[in-house]
């Protein structure tokens, strides 16, 4: 399968890296796993379709994944890799049709999934007045992102993924430090990586903090301000956001958000969307 020639443009507007399932394959039903857990009511290899996935590739349960015991489908994103493999790597050749490149359209998938992820936080890192400094290195790590994603599924398939996040860390790293130096470094707290699960944070100044990788399942972060806070990579499972102000926090993704819970009068960012299950809870005010 030859390479898609670069289109000049990088496809990086937020709008390319958000699943448009309309156009996709079925990808994340079928190519990933799934363990019976709280987040999954079934075990399945990857691979194999989900027992809910439709002839028309669409979910049968959509609207009822929470009560049916899928809530970890809700929180997975897929940054838009689900059509740029359907639709552009394979040409709209479905697995269904073509099953002769359904193993290998199963091994791209999660490739390009990384790829998409790492065009949102690059596009993040451009769009920061901060991150001035760094804007030809980050144009030049984007549009080399862009172009992997272009490459033919042969390439993709065996494509060193870990290398190339690497090299983005390191400079989406160079970028927070620069968009954070705005926060005193009397207030600016180091907590990458710490195991915060079911911490009292509540009404916590987090303004500059530091929490990549942190795990912050089930943490009370009610009222808090993480305004300018590093959260790539954060894990948020349940943990309680109401009230809390997310404006401006850096690298906070939509898939970290439905993971979490909230209220209508937690701050966010524009570029994402209240969660449809933060719907009618309270404010989280004392």
């Amino acid at each position: 399968m030859p390479d898609h020639e670069p289109t000049g443009v990088p496809a990086t507007e937020r709008e390319d890296l958000r699943a448009d399932c309309a156009n996709c394959f079925g990808l994340c039903c079928v190519a990933l796993t799934l363990t019976a857990s709280a987040d999954f009511a079934i075990n399945k290899d990857a691979g194999e379709p989900c027992r809910n996935l439709q002839d028309d590739f669409r979910c049968g349960i959509h609207t009822q994944l929470r009560p049916k015991g899928f809530s970890g489908c809700t929180v997975y994103d897929c940054f838009g890799a689900g059509q740029k493999v359907s639709q552009e790597t394979y040409d709209g050749r479905d697995w269904r049709a073509s099953p002769d490149t359904a193993q290998q359209m199963f091994q791209v998938f999660p490739v390009m999934r990384r790829l998409h992820e790492l065009l949102w936080y690059l596009t993040e890192a451009l769009a920061l007045p901060a991150a001035g400094p760094l804007h030809t290195e980050l144009r030049s790590a984007l549009d080399s992102t862009e172009r992997l994603t272009r490459r033919s599924a042969e390439v993709l398939s065996e494509l060193d993924v870990s290398a190339h996040r690497d090299e983005v860390a390191s400079l989406l790293l160079r970028t927070s430090e620069l968009a954070r130096s705005a926060v005193p470094r009397r207030k600016k707290r180091n907590h990458r990586g710490a195991d915060l699960i079911g911490s009292r944070m509540r009404g916590a100044d987090l303004r500059g903090a530091d929490l990549r990788g942190a795990y912050l399942i089930a943490a009370d972060l009610r009222g808090a301000d993480l305004r300018l806070a590093d959260l790539i990579g954060a894990d948020f499972r349940d943990a309680e956001l109401s009230g809390a102000d997310l404006t401006g926090a850096l690298f906070l993704t939509q898939a970290q958000l439905n993971a979490a819970k909230g209220d209508t009068a937690t701050r966010l960012p524009p570029s994402l969307t209240r969660p449809a299950h933060w719907s009618g809870r309270g404010t989280g005010q004392a």
